[in-house]
């Protein structure tokens, strides 16, 4: 991936950032070549005066509470970073990393009120940045009244102008690591201004998750991930305060047909890796089993197969754990003794099987090892709320097991508060919400990548959930735009803002590029349906079906020029797209994952063009040239049609691409039947 230190997109950390961090601490760090920009989605454009009343960044997730503090901190050549301790590793890493990519020359850290490396607090910086627990004495006082949350992962922030030669201080508290972690990342989009301007808006933070599980499970069909699109989604999700990765491929042997067999010591290599990047970025990497396939639950020999490759990634880091039962047949037995121990297969005596053997997993393995997490698993009937004897064999486990949900149908159209409190009951305690979106491995997604923001899941779900994870795309870096909005929706449900959000996750990818925000954004129109089993629960290209709208209204009326007019900047816009993703700074695994679809953009994009020249043609009363217009339309729409997914990583094999479909191909059918009628 391309690095662009002035965007929250070109701030990586690697996996050795917490063995590295001494080293990572030196004195004096060289300034980082190039513009520094201003944090994603800033609308903060006020001098270094700026006051109470002005505008403050945007940032996302979007917290608890934040407001205005006092005026803008200017960023200095020189800051001091002050930590003791108790000071996270990985916070304090991304901190110094964060601000030698923004320009500062020389950053010194120091002890609370100490030396450092020989110098004495008389020789300070113009900016202090505390980071540690809030608990700190320093910590707490330059917090004054901004609080740190009690609630895990909690953290605050308060940046305070200084007087003579002091610039400020800038505190950052968490109420553990991993809040001290997330107060870092807020800072860097607090971030604004560029060059002698670049500084830190003045800011009061209190914030902390609504909900406790954040992430993605890695659970659909089709080509798994590859280990650099791992290593790049676990980073996103520090980013965007995400603390789950649940590793799931169900086409990953190991995880499923082959599961008693032991990974080869190359892909425990790899799992290793993940761990320690996960762990970099406090996120949870929860390993996955599903053995239900095959499994004998009262087999003393299938629970030491289990229990021998759980024990092989808790030995390289691996502290939770998952059994998915999901996509099973459970009306018939693995084994003979099964049958002895429950009856004749039925739901309900599948339940008292995998219940039994899920509370044997939690009580004498998962109990027994150091740091390891409650158990979770997903029921072989994970997508209703109706009571049933499965369920109710089901709640019988241990209490501690943590049971995940899909909702109410496999891709659910929406999620109420009711379903969830619903689920609470059926499945025995607050349920872990697997979210079926953006996942495009089933057949109404043939030929689709998923786009639209996250909808539809209402305000208040996490008074009711133990989590929410989004099931991705097989396309991983164009699945950041729908986990983007649901990171943002699981960390502050009761403040998300699906149109802000997308906005913002298209800004992820782009950095300040405007042109590149607007072009992604006129891109996911384009590839706005959310398909499901039945209807689609999101409609295909909104805004330009909005547009096509205005058009024929103002067309039917006789107002034909208005009508050309009108359409004429969106046209452009979609024409454009291709080159404007392809040449700009747009995350290039993005673009590599949506080039089937950004090659049918571009004649698609060529055929509006075309058939607005020949709408205007007709306007100015040239026949000739309106037609050879629409015989051109005509040959980039056939063309755009034809192309096809291939080589595809989804399961549904090589397919056309589907680019605004139901809206921007019946235009051009409508608009040539006008012209020629």
């Amino acid at each position: 991936m391309t690095t662009a230190p002035t965007t929250r997109r070109g701030r990586r950390r690697v996996a050795a950032t917490l063995a590295s961090a001494a080293t990572v601490l030196a004195t004096a760090a060289p300034a980082v070549a190039g513009p520094v920009a201003s944090p994603a989605g800033s609308p903060l454009d006020a001098p270094a005066g700026a006051h109470h009343g002005d505008a403050l960044p945007v940032v996302s997730p979007a917290p608890q509470e934040i407001r205005r503090a006092g005026r803008d901190v200017p960023l200095p050549g020189r800051v001091d970073v002050v930590v003791d301790d108790g000071t996270d590793a990985a916070a304090r890493a991304a901190l110094v990393k964060l601000l030698r990519e923004r320009g500062v020359d020389r950053v010194d850290v120091r002890a609370p009120g100490g030396s450092t490396q020989g110098r004495t607090t008389a020789d300070a910086a113009p900016l202090r940045i505390l980071l540690g627990d809030g608990t700190r004495t320093d910590v707490h006082r330059a917090l004054g009244d901004v609080h740190v949350p009690e609630q895990a992962e909690g953290y605050a922030i308060r940046v305070d102008r200084g007087a003579g030669a002091a610039v400020g201080t800038v505190t950052l508290a968490g109420a553990d690591g991993a809040g001290q972690f997330y107060a870092v990342q807020s800072l860097e989009q607090l971030l604004v201004g560029t060059g002698d301007d670049a500084r830190i808006a003045g800011a009061a933070v209190t914030d902390h998750p609504a909900m406790p599980l954040r992430g993605t499970i890695e659970g659909f069909y089709g080509e798994p991930w590859t280990h650099a699109e791992r290593l790049d989604q676990l980073e996103f999700y520090g980013d965007l305060k995400a603390n789950t990765y649940v590793y799931a491929p169900k086409d990953d042997p190991y995880h499923r047909e082959r599961w008693r067999e032991p990974y080869p010591d190359a892909k425990l290599a790899e799992l290793a890796e993940l761990v320690d990047t996960a762990t970099a970025n406090h996120v949870r990497f929860t390993f996955a089993l599903s053995p239900g396939n095959s499994v004998c639950y009262t087999s003393d020999e299938d629970m030491a197969a289990l229990d021998a490759k759980f024990q092989a990634l808790y030995d390289v880091g691996v502290r939770a754990f998952s059994i998915p039962l999901d996509d099973i047949d459970y009306t018939t037995w693995a084994c003979d003794a099964d049958r002895e121990a429950y009856g004749e297969a039925t739901p309900g005596s599948a339940g008292r099987a995998q219940a039994d053997f899920l509370t044997r997993v939690q009580q004498d393995w998962v109990e027994t090892h150091e740091g390891a997490r409650a158990l979770q698993m997903v029921p072989t009937e994970y997508y209703n709320t109706t009571e049933s004897p499965y369920k109710a064999a089901l709640r019988e486990m241990d209490d501690d097991v943590v049971v995940m949900w899909t909702g109410n149908d496999v891709v659910p159209q929406s999620i109420s508060v009711e379903q969830a409190v619903e689920a609470d009951t059926v499945f025995g305690g607050p349920t872990f919400l697997w979210d079926n979106y953006p996942v495009n491995d089933y057949g109404q997604s043939s030929g689709r990548l998923l786009l639209a923001p996250y909808d539809k899941r209402e305000p208040g779900l996490s008074d009711h959930l133990a989590g929410l994870v989004s099931n991705p795309m097989n396309q991983a870096a164009a699945s950041k735009v729908a986990v983007f909005g649901m990171l943002d929706f699981a960390w502050n449900d009761r403040a998300y803002d699906r149109d802000r959000s997308w906005t913002e996750a298209m800004r992820y990818l782009a950095g300040d590029d405007e042109a590149a925000v607007s072009a992604l954004l006129a891109f996911g129109d384009l590839n706005h349906l959310a398909p499901s089993f039945g209807e689609p629960w999101q409609p295909q290209a909104p805004a330009l079906a909005a547009d096509v709208d205005a058009f024929w209204q103002r067309w039917e009326a006789g107002d034909r020029q208005a009508a050309v007019d009108g359409l004429r900047a969106r046209a452009a816009l979609i024409a454009d797209v291709p080159e404007t993703l392809r040449s700009s700074e747009v995350d290039p695994a993005f673009v590599s994952d949506a080039a089937p679809w950004l090659d049918a953009t571009d004649l698609w994009g060529d055929a509006l063009v075309a058939t607005l020249d020949a709408a205007q043609a007709d306007v100015d009363g040239d026949a000739a040239a309106r037609d050879a217009l629409l015989s051109q339309a005509q040959e980039s729409a056939d063309a755009a049609a034809g192309v096809i997914v291939d080589p595809p990583d989804n399961r549904w094999g090589a397919a056309p691409v589907k680019i605004g479909d139901g809206v921007l191909d019946v235009f051009l059918d409508d608009a040539r039947a006008a012209l020629q009628g």
